[in-house]
């Protein structure tokens, strides 16, 4: 037969099994409830098989291992195991009805089972069936009575009674009394089922007869097989006493509080006898006291009084039913009962025991969740046993009932690690008694974080400031930002998020330290080229998943004076001359131009300032310090230059200063004809200062190329020679030298040599020049150095000409260097001098035509004598 009841998702199922199993309920708060019995004997084994738990429960073996399942027993002895390897209940240690139970039916207790990872709390009761294994004993081996012999029939005479601790079938069922002649027995039941006998006599007592009687009372139980026990009765027969000693009350009822001291009086019983002197005389006994009433109660023998004796508890027995006899010296004896209700008192304070306790909880656990799971027990009853648990109201918790005693601690709200990391909570259970009792038990509940706080920056937005031109890998700032997780959580990463900066990736310019979030440049700025940097910073942190932040940061270029002033106006040009035409009838303070500059840098690095360095005549111009402009500072005279040079520096505030020159061309005349008289020569000597350095390079160029071949034709026509010599030589003919017309030895003394040799040496100038022509024979060179004043120097040196004057290298080179020197006196004829020159350069100029008029007669004798060589 299979019970369930499923609810949610949750359920719970009780099957048969050899023992009988019941289903009680089975419900949810936050957690899975349910609640089974077992029926098993007493006295089994240890290790015995009580019941399958995970198959009844309806949970698999899994989920036993994995929630720790395990048995809550509190303060009482754990009598069963639980095998979580196998799901079953087992016998821990052997159980006996009666110690346990003792009268009380049915026996049972209960425990209960707790599952984590959800919390599931299960009760389990186990009922314990009585098994015969106690024998009904009697407290005494012998029964002494004395009974007179004139004791009546039908007189009753009180038996001890046998206890047996077994209930049920098992306890004690009869009583049979040895057959005689006199006695009968007449057995009676008292409210709790107990059962006690009475002999009756039947037939008159003989003293002279039989003065002893020996009985025997066999008390026998119900269980299978039959237990027994016996006791023998011995009875003296007394001569005459006729009157019985009666109680006034057949049932005395009285109340105790529990707990009364010693000798508390409870109540007095009283029984009379009708006869005189010593058989008058009535004695009071407890008759029947099973187990340990006798230290509990004692009566005063002779007033009947019924005092404490022991300590009273009403968690042990609520009740005591105590059979009270009185006889008198005769020996006859009457018998009584007397019932003591116990008055409970609120003597037991609640006893919390924490059966589950989960903790760190999660701060992101939902509202409702089982916290700590609580049993709560009070051994006193009614209101006295009544309790209820609570927490401070301050805290985010509440108490829920579940199972009998058992309170379960739930979450009232989501938690906030941030704000609160821990709680202390006291749970303090309070009975319903006068005075209250209460007992406390504190939790201490750590909340484990969730990442669930992304990283915040110190400020809104960061601005810096870097000096251009720094070293790479300088820092520039740091940012920062504060996680308030723990752990793993609060660690936080800096990284530059991905974004083009003035056309390239944001890394490029600067990086960051993922750690401490130190910002250094990747490379050295231009203000001129980037003034600003807007970048965003990402704050990451090391949960799962990882959250993170954005914050602006703002990097200002500083300027530094890293760039010179750039002159915009006048325009400086390579071949064309502009100048300021200033009339000769300006007034003082007269416009003449002003410069215009521009500094690429910023601030002061930018502010100008203008002062006139060089200038033809100082006392006729002056330059704006700030604007720039150039002014006339006095009137201009017929004296003055018509061509006035300026140099004007400009020259920036920065530390250190940089600075730029230009030079302003000035003309101070009335008319354009004037002025373009005296500047045509000027432009004239720069447009053929550019073509004589093209000339030049291009004669360069080909002299060098003749060089290289005439090099190539000696050393061929050397190796000819010595290989004709050779010949010569092992022929033994006369070796007779040749000398072509007009020429001489090495020493002849014409007017003109038969080699010569010029270096001619130009400059932009034509006026410093030199020429150069070379020769193998003698050299004279023409020096005109730049500082001479006109003065020419002729250095002749001799040399050894080839074997064979007339050779082709001699006529070759000859030629060539009457070219050489036909084109540079040319070019001498043809310069004109100057209209602002000085009296040095007309001195030089005269000079240098003199040395072009040598040049024409030099070069006239070496075209003769080429006529000659060609001739011959």
């Amino acid at each position: 037969m299979e019970l369930r009841n499923n609810r949610r998702k949750g359920g719970c199922s009780c099957r048969s099994q050899r023992n009988i199993i019941f289903l009680y309920f089975c419900f949810f708060l936050n957690i899975a409830v349910c609640q089974i019995r077992y029926t098993i004997p007493e006295e089994m084994k240890k290790g015995s098989l009580i019941g399958n738990v995970a198959q009844d429960l309806g949970l698999d073996l899994k989920r036993l291992r994995s929630g720790r399942a395990r048995i809550l027993t509190g303060e009482s002895r754990q009598y069963a195991d639980l095998k979580t390897d196998k799901g079953i209940l087992v016998v821990n240690e052997r159980m006996d009805r009666e110690q346990l139970c003792g009268d009380v039916t049915p026996c049972s207790f209960s425990f209960e089972i707790i599952l984590e990872n959800p919390i599931e709390l299960h009760r389990v009761i186990i009922e314990i069936l009585d098994v015969n294994d106690n024998t009904p004993a009697f407290k005494n081996r012998n029964i002494h009575l004395e009974i007179s012999e004139i004791a009546i029939v039908g007189s009753r005479f009180d038996l001890e009674s046998a206890d047996d601790p077994d209930v049920g079938p098992n306890s004690l069922q009869n009583y049979v009394l040895s057959s005689n002649e006199n006695f009968v027995l007449k057995q009676h039941s008292n409210a709790d089922g107990s059962r006690f006998a009475d002999m009756i006599l039947q037939k008159p007592l003989d003293r002279e007869v039989n003065p002893h009687l020996s009985l025997q009372l066999l008390a026998i139980d119900g269980g299978t097989p039959q237990r027994s026990g016996t006791v023998e009765i011995d009875i003296t027969v007394l001569d005459v006493n006729d009157n019985a000693p009666v109680f006034n009350q057949s049932v005395y009822r009285a109340t105790v509080i529990e707990n009364a001291p010693v000798g508390t009086h409870i109540t007095t019983v009283n029984a009379s006898d009708a006869d005189t002197g010593s058989n008058g005389l009535v004695t009071y006994y407890f008759s029947n006291l099973k187990g340990g009433l006798a230290n509990l109660f004692k009566i005063d023998s002779v007033s009947g009084k019924v005092s404490v004796s022991g300590n009273i508890d009403f968690e042990k027995d609520r009740k005591y039913e105590i059979r009270v006899g009185s006889k008198d010296h005769g020996g006859l004896n009457d018998g009584s009962k007397l019932i003591v209700e116990v008055i409970d008192i609120n003597d037991n304070a609640p006893v919390i025991n924490v059966m589950s306790f989960s903790s760190p909880v999660s701060e992101d656990a939902p509202p409702g969740t089982t916290i700590a799971v609580i049993n709560v027990k009070d051994s006193d009853s009614e209101k006295n046993g009544q309790i209820t648990c609570s927490i401070d109201s301050k805290l985010p918790f509440k108490i829920q009932s579940s199972l009998t005693n058992y309170y379960n601690l739930l979450s009232d709200v989501v938690f906030d690690r941030e704000t609160r990391s821990e709680y202390n909570i006291t749970i303090t259970a309070t009975d319903s008694g006068s005075p209250p009792l209460s007992s406390a038990t504190t939790l201490r509940l750590v909340i484990s974080d969730v990442n669930d706080n992304a990283p915040i920056f110190t400020k809104k937005s960061y601005s810096a400031h870097v000096v251009e031109n720094n070293e790479p890998g300088v820092s520039i700032f740091t940012v920062s930002a504060r996680d308030v997780d723990w752990n793993q959580n609060a660690r936080v990463s800096y990284l530059l998020e991905d974004m083009q900066v003035s056309g390239s990736p944001a890394s490029t310019h600067v990086s960051i330290n993922s750690e401490t979030g130190v910002l250094y440049a990747a490379r050295s700025f231009d203000y001129e080229q980037i003034k600003a940097l807007q970048l965003v910073v990402k704050a990451q942190d090391g949960g799962s998943p990882p959250l993170s932040s954005n914050v602006s940061v703002k990097i200002l270029i500083q300027d530094q004076n890293d760039n010179a002033p750039q002159v915009l106006y006048p325009v400086q040009t390579g071949g064309s001359l502009v100048a300021e035409m200033v009339p000769r009838s300006v007034d003082v303070g007269y416009l003449v131009t002003k410069v215009v500059a521009v500094d690429v840098d910023s601030g002061q690095n930018a502010w100008l300032s203008y002062k006139l360095q060089k200038a033809t005549d100082r006392v006729l111009f002056e330059v704006g310090l700030q604007n720039g402009e150039i002014r006339t500072i006095r009137q201009v005279t017929d004296k003055d230059a018509v061509k006035q040079r300026l140099t004007v520096i400009v020259e920036d505030n920065g530390q250190p200063s940089r600075s730029a020159t230009v030079i302003v061309n000035v003309a101070v005349a009335d008319s354009f004809p004037e002025v373009l008289s005296e500047f045509t020569d000027f432009t004239h000597d720069k447009e053929y200062n550019d073509n004589l350095t093209f000339y030049l390079v291009l004669a360069l160029a080909v002299v060098s190329f003749l060089f290289i071949t005439c090099l190539v034709v000696i050393i061929s026509v050397k190796i000819y020679r010595w290989r004709q010599s050779r010949i010569l030589y092992h022929s033994s003919l006369p070796v007779i030298p040749y000398y072509p017309p007009r020429y001489s030895d090495t020493l002849g003394t014409g007017t003109l040599q038969h080699v010569y040799n010029y270096e001619v040496c130009r400059t932009t100038d034509s006026r410093k020049s030199d020429c150069k022509v070379g020769n193998a024979g003698s050299q004279n060179v023409l020096i005109m150095d730049p500082s001479s004043t006109g003065t020419m120097q002729r250095i002749q040196s001799e040399k050894s000409i080839l074997d064979e004057p007339d050779s082709p290298l001699e006529v070759s080179s000859t030629r060539w260097g009457c070219t050489c020197m036909f084109i540079f006196s040319l070019l001498d004829l043809f310069s004109t001098p100057r209209n602002d020159s000085s009296p040095e350069d007309e001195s030089r100029l005269k000079t240098d035509r003199k040395l072009s008029g040598i040049h024409l007669e030099l070069i006239s004798d070496c075209a003769k004598e080429h006529s000659g060589v060609n001739h011959n």
